[in-house]
């Protein structure tokens, strides 16, 4: 029937690759090896393509194993064989041998790479056996030209050898090689001295042979990783070290990154730079200090990583321990001995539960100095330090005139306490330096006013100093709280709107079908620009890409603010400078814009490639079904007329009148096929105008089926009292003819098609069933597709456009077409419509006719 059955996608093959540092170390020996082993197991093995390169023993593994041919093909005109992939296809192996990965076909066939053609093998759920040499995967390939002099023309994707399912090692020592290419092993007895004196000296086998053993050992990490996370495995497995640096940002990190490349060279491990990120989102490492540090680690071979954690220890070992980490390296504390008292630092927790993981404390210049600075510019108000130095005055002046006027009524201990609670109280409202002036004033006052002897400064009672002491202390306690505590309530406002501001530039990218414009618009209302736009340098010469707000900038030059992207593409800024706070988010927000200037680009490229590939494929299609279906009428129309015409043929009444049905059976094939054609196009383009109108399935189905050939095996049951529908009589009957005649090609040939008609609801349906071959699951809704026969793989006449058309005219008429399966097999086709008035309850399958 006109709907290609999509078969049920196979599970995909496995490849098994065998790697090499250089010709000659036993490669395809060692696949046809495997090949033979499967082969003895009862596997089904073929042979795609093979190289012996004349070698006796490789040629003798070879000899039991089934070899597709090879097909021929010509280039500058020579003569060359490639894989058949299509008739390896046809065979359908469980395994097929493919040697030389990395081989390029010859111009014409049906891929370029022949790791193209395994693909297609493997997603045919073929395994595929191939080889390859280190000198042919993608990343390697410029390091082996300066190792070997020679440049390697073919080459494939380290992608591709990544995804094999094994990767084998065949490996042999440079004395082995060299002595198998001296007794002729490898090359004709004229090539080797040549191949001795240049790629084959044993510098270079020694150093092609450690790049193979690294890269591989690069993939067997990959697969223990993967391993540890599918085992859930956290402890430390020493078998490749790896160094972890950690940086905060501060003046010392660069020191420490520095420091831990040379700990890693050393010791030839992979170095990782890790900043850990406070989960409040706070954090001093910000967007352009981050970018440094991750220059910086790619600048000296390292990887950048983040992590959130509050617990930065904690963070810093999990982290540590999840990539099996062997060392850490951490820069001594910048705390001051006092600090440490109270709080032991990040580095010594670290090394407390750090277990197998070695860890080093690199001194800077900031370790154990003098007390820092803790607190910088006060983040409370001015005017709430004004309060604050205003009530630091009053409140102690105040709690001292109450002292006096009732002294006769209240002990030291009250006033001790009034002194307190005035101290506190500025303290909250001031801060630091308000609450340092009421301790002073209060502790002075006191002394004087109520502690022996009065009205002096001496103090005599120990108790009574301890006592001021400790005033001043809860006044710089409390002070150090709060300016803490507001310092911290305006670092999370900050983050709040920052991350707020950023998230709204995400949604923007994600969620509009052109992002660029709406961020720049949000990025000017955010900020109070004049105009925002993103510039980009072509053929060095700056263009604006995209613009908001009148008088934007052309170039960078011409911004108040200019925020760098990449080198080519920055976004400028006119109206105003901004914060440094401002910009880091700016920098966020250019980043967002370039990612929805490529993001606009790859969907325009990709509509582009979209109606290109949907117009090659229609092109291909239609080119493909009339190359066939119009030139067979054609041809028996033109074939029926000569012999008519023929004089020296004598022809019976009986053979004329053959010819001419011929010429007419074909004639009206052919008119089938130019009327299905013209009714896709006024589909395609919206052409059609259903004119609706009561009409009864009885009368549409009658005339039909006149236009039908072989209407006489189909079985009619449609009740002359089933409602009429509102339809287009002429569309209708279209619909009806090529759903029928679809039926007649591709049903039973024994059995009849029967088209039956019955009520639903408000929808009288009309099911036209054959007892054919019918579809596969899954793939009733691609059954009204065009140009579309069974999969394209019978040899029914027509295009594929039968039930295309039917779907386009049923649903232009607002109704429905579907496939179903026929019970014991075949395919049912039901076309429903609305019933033009209440319909009546009509006894299914009634009326015979």
């Amino acid at each position: 029937m006109d709907e290609a059955q999509q078969p049920v996608k196979p599970p995909r093959g496995e490849l098994r690759i065998y790697l090499g540092a250089a010709p000659g170390v036993g490669k395809t020996f060692a696949m046809l090896g495997e090949a033979r082993r499967r082969l003895e197991r009862g596997t089904d093995v073929v042979a795609g393509v093979v190289e012996t390169h004349g070698r006796a023993k490789t040629a003798a593994l070879l000899a039991d194993i089934e070899v597709v041919p090879r097909r021929t093909g010509v280039h500058r005109g020579h003569e060359f064989t490639e894989m058949d992939v299509d008739a390896i296809l046809a065979r359908e192996p469980e395994v097929a041998i493919v040697d030389e990965l990395a081989h390029t076909n010859i111009p014409g066939s049906r891929n370029e790479k022949r790791w193209q053609d395994v693909e297609e093998l493997l997603a045919a759920g073929i395994d595929v056996l191939s080889t390859v040499n280190v000198q042919h995967l993608q990343s390697l390939n410029d390091v082996v030209e300066k190792i070997t002099g020679v440049a390697q023309q073919e080459t494939v994707p380290d992608e591709v050898v990544r995804r094999a399912g094994q990767v084998e090692l065949v490996d042999i020592t440079p004395e082995a090689l060299r002595r198998r290419l001296a007794h002729g092993n490898v090359y004709p007895a004229e090539r080797i001295d040549a191949a001795l004196g240049n790629y084959f000296r044993p510098g270079n086998l020694t150093a092609l042979r450690e790049l193979a053993l690294l890269w591989l050992a690069d993939q067997v990490d990959v697969a223990l990783q993967r391993y540890r996370q599918q085992e859930r495995i956290t402890d430390t497995w020493e078998t490749r070290e790896r160094v972890v640096v950690s940086v905060t940002g501060g003046p010392e990190s660069e020191t420490l990154v520095r420091r831990a490349s040379r700990v890693a060279a050393r010791a030839g491990a992979e170095l990782m730079v890790l900043h850990v990120l406070r989960g409040d989102g706070l954090t001093d490492l910000g967007p352009a200090e981050a970018g440094r540090y991750r220059k910086l680690a790619e600048d000296l071979g390292a990887t950048f990583h983040t992590v959130v954690g509050d617990d930065v220890p904690t963070a810093l070992l999990d982290f540590a321990r999840g990539v099996n980490a062997t060392q850490l390296v951490l820069g001594t504390s910048r705390r001051s001995r006092l600090a440490r008292l109270f709080d032991q630092g990040i580095g010594a927790t670290v090394v407390q539960h750090s277990g197998a993981i070695d860890v080093h404390m690199v001194t800077h210049a900031e370790a154990g100095g003098r007390l820092r600075k803790l607190y910088g510019r006060s983040p409370i108000a001015p005017s709430r330090r004004v309060l604050g130095l205003v009530l630091a005055v009053l409140l102690p002046a105040v709690a001292t005139a109450v002292g006096v006027l009732l002294g006769g009524q209240l002990d030291f201990s009250t006033d001790v306490v009034d002194y307190f609670l005035v101290t506190v109280v500025v303290a909250l409202v001031g801060g630091l330096g308000p609450a340092l002036v009421a301790a002073f004033l209060c502790a002075g006052l006191l002394n004087f006013f109520f502690t022996e002897p009065l009205y002096t400064l001496t103090v005599h009672a120990q108790s009574n100093v301890i006592t001021l002491i400790a005033m001043i202390v809860v006044g710089v306690l409390v002070a150090l709280v709060v300016d803490t505590a507001a310092r911290l309530a305006k670092q999370a406002a900050e983050a709040r709107t920052e991350a707020s501001l950023l998230a709204s530039y995400a949604r923007t990218v994600l969620t509009n079908t052109a992002p660029l414009p709406r961020l720049l618009e949000k990025v000017r209302e955010n900020f109070g620009l004049e105009s925002v736009s993103l510039v980009e340098k072509q053929d060095g010469v700056w263009h604006r890409v995209e613009e908001c707000g009148p008088n934007p900038c052309g170039e960078p030059d011409q911004a108040d603010v200019d925020i760098p992207v990449t080198a080519d593409v920055h976004l400028t800024l006119r109206g105003r400078a901004l914060l440094a706070a401002d910009r880091r988010v700016l920098e966020a927000a250019a980043g967002q814009a370039l990612l929805a200037l490529r993001q606009q680009r790859m969907a325009a490229a990709t509509a582009r490639a979209e109606r290109k590939a949907e117009t090659t494929e229609l092109r291909t299609a239609l080119l493909s079904a009339l190359g066939h279906d119009l030139r067979t009428p054609l041809t028996s129309i033109k074939a029926s007329i000569d012999s008519l015409r023929a004089h020296d043929i004598e022809l019976s009444p009986e053979d004329t009148q053959e010819l001419l049905a011929t010429a007419e059976e074909s004639t009206d094939r052919l008119a089938g096929l130019v009327d299905n054609l013209l009714d896709s196009s006024r589909l395609a383009t919206g052409a059609v105008r259903p004119q609706l109108r009561p009409v009864g399935y009885d009368e549409v189905v009658a005339h039909a089926l006149s236009t039908v050939e072989n209407s006489g095996s189909v079985v009619v049951a449609v009740d002359e009292r089933l409602p009429a529908v509102l339809a287009d009589p002429g569309l209708l009957e279209r619909v009806v003819a090529n759903v029928v005649d679809n039926a007649l090609r591709h049903g039973a040939g024994d059995e009849p098609v029967a088209v039956r008609g019955s009520t639903h609801a408000e929808y009288v349906e009309l099911r036209i069933i054959d007892h054919g071959r019918g579809l596969k699951k899954r793939t009733a809704d691609s059954a009204f597709a065009p140009f579309q026969r069974l999969g394209d793989r019978d040899n029914t006449p027509g295009v594929g456009l039968g039930l295309s058309v039917a779907k386009g005219f049923t649903e232009a008429m607002d109704g429905t077409i579907r496939a179903e399966d026929t019970p014991g097999g075949g395919l049912t086709v039901v076309v429903s419509l609305r019933a033009a008035m209440a319909p009546q309850v009509v006894p299914q399958w009634e009326g015979v006719r």
